[in-house]
């Protein structure tokens, strides 16, 4: 990083606090710890300053230093700011991982190749700052991060959250306040610049002027600047002499950075014609190139020598770069302009810049030349877009996008650009902006097909906005529209409307698989997504019995999709995580346990880090009813990492389910509260019913009989199959167990007729055991063994130990003390073991009314762990190097190094190999 021409140590003064937070992240980094900081203010409050000030602490204690800058023309650029961050960089990307060097490379556009997720892009510029760090400390400066692509912003708050234990400082200058996106670096640590006291503006104008001002003007200056450094020093240079020596007024009804601009525009006018031209080609050009700016010079007619007036007074530095004194400089040299002078700017640059090298600006730079509209530029901007779509650059894809349809004459054409555009700026996360584009296409002329895929957008948005009731509705006239013009499309949106009734709980469910099931069969061999919808449809119209052979057969063809062509895998693969949800709905624990660990490995493969959160809850919550309550935790604390790193919605499914197994009353009631809160879980979906099957839980462990009966009553109500089947056995237990056999006997006819039509071991074993609680004498003893020899023999030892429980406890009250304590021994080991607290103590409490007291669980050394050092632990036990663990868990090697000197500590162990002697729980 360089200082901006002219810029003096000025806002350093007063800012003794601030300094010392840039020297202890700096430090935190010497040591290995990381720091991350982002410094805030308005314009002209000393961000740049400061930033120097850590650039020049940094160099003296050996770091070495990266600069990067948002531009604000610069953000439809994808990876811009990040490439430039990363590019002196490069010559280390040869030791990553070939499919990080990929995404780096198709993300610079350096090779082709599949749009990389962003955040596979985020893990490679990750260990790409990793591996630069292992030679010694590095500092990377982003100035401006405000301006920021959407994209490189994403990727750089990424990186800034996984940094734990690297030799690495990343600090960000995001000017406060803007109307831009910052989301990306919200909740990061933060450093607030506010204006300077009145001594030290006072000093300050005293620095700098030399000569006494009047003491009046002095105290007006201080007041109207309001402790903004930039204007203390730049205001005064805009009023006249006289007007310093007494008498100064300054206006207040700007704000002081536009003020700031104000003076910059007023020493511009002063300048020379051909000066003041050839600044406003050096603004209206973000990346500095020094030459491309002489050959604009050159076009225009304008010799070098007339930019030396402009340095003369401070606005702007020419050597090996153009440097405009601050970003305020730029932005007045620019909105100073006249709208034709601003076109005439862009003209002569696109002319100057070089189609083969760099043709995605000469678009840019085309397109803003236009006066009205242009076919020619705008299909220009189209192929930009679709560069930048390979690229993985969806919100610069979706800006070029919209541009182009803004420049385009013929309406049809118009209107086709605009429904592409409204899909691109969907998928950039910019909905409202979609909705925008979506009127525009409405004003058509638009074909069958391009009305109904904007029906379809237009309910899409609508889900993701909220969980709006018409929702379902509005996807089902969508996939009715659709299916004269595209049947495959069609049926994926009848399978959409039908998810999203079902999820939001209404009564709409029913009707859509109803209109699904009349609709027009696939024009194509049905796929596994085909096969699901009819499958549910079948089950929603006409019973379980009637759906589960189909629902069988449709997930059987997600297990076996992989073998397909890859066109029908990618497409089978997006609806794995609603296929997993319905391998619980008919009790198949060997296609539960393959379809959510498959969905979780290639979301992790892929590097896609917005569904991978997602799928690794799903699994979390397959490895509860595994009774891995443990392998749980660290998946469910996974996926809360990568939201906050991601800036997603956190997802409490795993997380209340997880509590609820374990018998923590406490979290469990608190995520339910929060659930039942949330205005975007609407009272009956798929989410509070998922809350209400955890209560269920809960209280059934708890020996909360009546509490939970009213929760699993709830969650059976759901529409959602998985929901209500797995509510079933807690329904019944807490009726039986509450003194309500009659309703006991209703559910038990219901899980019996759903386990029938299942035939698998685990539905086969939970029927058993429910038929056992409300049976006496022999026939009650025959269906609790029959539970345990079925229960046995599947993945699911939750229930297994539960089946051991309530059998142990039925003997008990039969007066069969000895047989009680062998199936409490069992029952009681096995929840200890796999830490369901509130099941395990109801086993013991058992065992002690039978005379045994039961065996504590022995502390292990493995307790101490975290759900993270457990996980690592796991991986470095299946032989994982540092470098494939931080590629799995989206972390940098030397983090990975840092968790494995923990977890050696609290085992007492120095090397990796001794981590395969432990039970790892």
């Amino acid at each position: 990083m360089r200082p901006r021409a002219g810029t003096p140590r000025w806002s350093l003064l007063g800012r003794r606090a601030e300094r010392a937070t840039i020297e202890q992240a700096l430090a935190r980094a010497k040591t290995g710890q990381s720091g991350v900081l982002v410094v805030r203010g308005e314009a002209g409050v000393g961000k740049t300053t400061l930033l120097e000030y850590a650039r020049d602490t940094a160099t003296t204690l050996g770091f070495r230093v990266e600069y990067a800058a948002g531009v604000e023309s610069e953000t439809q650029f994808a990876f811009a700011g990040l490439h430039q961050l990363c590019a002196p960089l490069l010559d280390r990307a040869g030791a990553l991982p070939d499919p990080q060097q990929t995404a780096l490379g198709v993300a610079f556009g350096m090779q082709g190749g599949a749009a990389p997720d962003r955040f596979l892009v985020g893990l490679a510029t990750l260990n790409l700052l990793a591996e630069v760090a292992e030679e010694g400390a590095l500092l990377c400066l982003v100035e401006d991060a405000q301006w920021l692509d959407q994209a490189s912003a994403q990727v750089l708050a990424f990186v800034a959250r996984r940094l734990e234990a690297d030799r690495i400082a990343l600090v960000f200058a995001l000017r406060d306040p803007t109307d831009r996106d910052v989301r990306p670096f919200v909740g990061l640590p933060e450093l607030r610049l506010d204006g300077l006291g009145q001594t030290d503006a006072r000093a300050l104008l005293a620095a700098a002027f030399g000569t006494p001002l009047d003491e009046r003007v002095r105290d007006r200056i201080v007041a109207e600047a309001r402790g903004n450094p930039l204007a203390l020093l730049e205001l005064p240079k805009s009023a006249l002499p006289a007007q310093l020596a007494g008498g100064f007024e300054l206006p207040n009804v700007l704000s002081v950075p536009r003020r700031i601009q104000d003076s910059f525009q007023q020493r511009l006018n002063t300048l020379p014609a051909d000066t003041q031209l050839l600044l406003l080609v050096a603004a209206a050009d973000p990346t500095g190139d020094v030459a491309l700016l002489w050959q604009a010079a050159a076009h225009l007619g304008i010799v070098r020598e007339a930019v030396a007036p402009a340095e003369t007074v401070g606005l702007v530095e020419i050597d090996t770069r153009v440097r405009f004194r601050h970003p305020l400089v730029r932005s007045a040299v620019y909105t100073a302009a006249t709208l034709p002078d601003q076109r005439r700017a862009h003209r002569v640059l696109a002319a100057v810049t070089d189609p083969q090298i760099n043709p995605d600006r000469r678009a840019w730079h085309r397109a803003q030349s236009v006066v009205g509209t242009d076919e020619e530029a705008s299909a220009e901007l189209e192929h930009t877009a679709g560069r930048a779509l390979d690229r993985g650059g969806l919100a610069a894809a979706a800006a070029f996008m919209e541009q182009a349809a803004v420049l385009t004459p013929e309406p049809a054409r118009r209107a086709t650009r605009a429904l592409n555009a409204a899909y691109a700026k969907h998928e950039a996360g910019a909905p409202e902006a979609a909705l925008e584009l979506l009127a525009a296409a409405e004003a058509g002329p638009l074909d069958a097909l391009q009305q109904a895929r904007l029906e379809l957008l237009r309910a899409q948005i609508a889900f993701h906005l909220k969980r709006d009731s018409d929702v379902p509705r509005m996807l089902l006239d969508a996939a009715r529209m659709l299916a004269p013009l595209d049947s495959a499309l069609s049926r994926e949106t009848y399978l959409h409307a039908l998810d999203a009734a079902v999820i939001n709980g209404g009564a709409d469910a029913v009707h859509i698989a109803e209109a699904a099931l009349a609709a027009p069969p696939s024009a194509v061999l049905a796929r596994p997504a085909d096969l699901l919808l009819d499958a549910l449809a079948t089950t929603l119209t006409r019973g379980y019995a009637a759906g589960a052979p189909g629902l069988r057969r449709a997930l059987e063809a997600f297990r076996d999709s992989s073998n397909t062509d890859p066109g029908q895998a990618r497409q089978s693969d997006s609806w794995l995580w609603l296929a997993g949800r319905n391998a619980v709905a008919i009790f198949d624990d060997e296609l539960v346990y393959i379809l959510a660990s498959r969905n979780a490995q290639l979301a992790r493969e892929a590097g896609a880090l917005t569904t991978l959160p997602a799928a690794l809850s799903f699994l979390s919550i397959t490895s509860v009813l595994m009774g891995e309550l443990a392998r749980a935790s660290e998946l469910a604390t996974e996926a809360t990492a990568i939201t906050q790193a991601t800036g997603g919605v956190q997802l409490r499914h795993a997380h209340i389910i997880l509590s609820a197994w374990r018998g923590d009353h406490a979290e469990t009631t608190a995520l339910n509260a929060i659930t039942a809160q949330d205005v975007t879980y609407p009272e009956g979906g798929t989410d509070d019913s998922l809350a209400q099957y955890a209560m269920s839980v809960l209280h059934n462990g708890l020996g909360n009989y009546s509490a939970a009966q009213e929760a699993a009553a709830r969650a059976c109500e759901s529409h959602e199959l998985s929901l209500s089947s797995a509510g079933l056995p807690e329904l019944i237990e807490a009726c039986v167990r509450g003194g309500h056999p009659e309703r006991a006997a209703l559910a038990l006819e219901q899980l019996n007729s759903r386990a029938l039509a299942s035939g698998t071991q685990w539905a086969l074993g939970m029927a058993a055991r429910s038929r056992a609680l409300i049976s006496t004498g022999p026939c009650a003893e025959a269906h609790y063994r029959e539970s345990i020899e079925r229960l046995g023999s599947c993945r699911m030892v939750t229930h297994l130990a539960r089946a051991h429980l309530v059998y142990g406890e039925w003997l008990r009250r039969e007066g069969r003390r000895q047989n009680a304590r062998e199936q409490l021994r069992n029952a009681h080991q096995l929840l200890s073991d796999m830490g369901a607290e509130a099941f395990a103590e109801r086993a013991a409490r058992e065992l002690r009314a039978t005379g045994e007291h039961p065996r504590k669980r022995t502390a292990r050394p493995t307790d101490a762990l975290t759900a993270q050092e457990l996980h690592i632990a796991r991986l470095v036990a299946t032989g994982a190097t540092n470098r494939e663990i931080g590629a799995q868990l989206f972390l940098s090697p030397r983090t990975i190094e840092a968790h494995l000197r923990s977890i050696f500590q609290k085992l007492n162990i120095t090397s990796r190999r001794q981590i395969k002697n432990f039970q790892l729980p």
